[in-house]
């Protein structure tokens, strides 16, 4: 099964330097005003996969260390507190006689 997850992403990463390798050629990217910046396609490709996947991944991260948070929180035993010591308060209008 190992061979077969290994085969299959060796396939994947040779299709895409062909693809890279037969697309690659310049495009101009108009920035701003008058700046522009000349990228090659499969760089801009990967740059735009990038910035998508960023907020899902940090997204992912963020949700797994409040879990983990949670889960460490109710594996502790609980904090032991003693009860304070009950007071006795005098009810309206009686006075203790001491």
């Amino acid at each position: 099964m190992q061979f077969l997850r290994t085969l299959f992403w060796i396939v994947v990463a040779v299709f895409l330097v062909i693809m890279a390798r037969n697309n690659w050629s310049d495009v101009t990217l108009n920035l701003w005003g008058t700046l522009q910046a000349d990228i090659k396609i499969p760089l801009l490709i990967l740059l735009a996969f990038l910035l998508g996947f960023l907020p899902t991944w940090l997204t992912l991260r963020s949700r797994i260390w409040q879990l983990k948070r949670r889960l460490a929180v109710q594996g502790r035993p609980p904090a032991l507190t003693a009860n304070p010591p009950a007071v006795e308060r005098p009810v309206d209008g009686q006075l203790d006689a001491a």
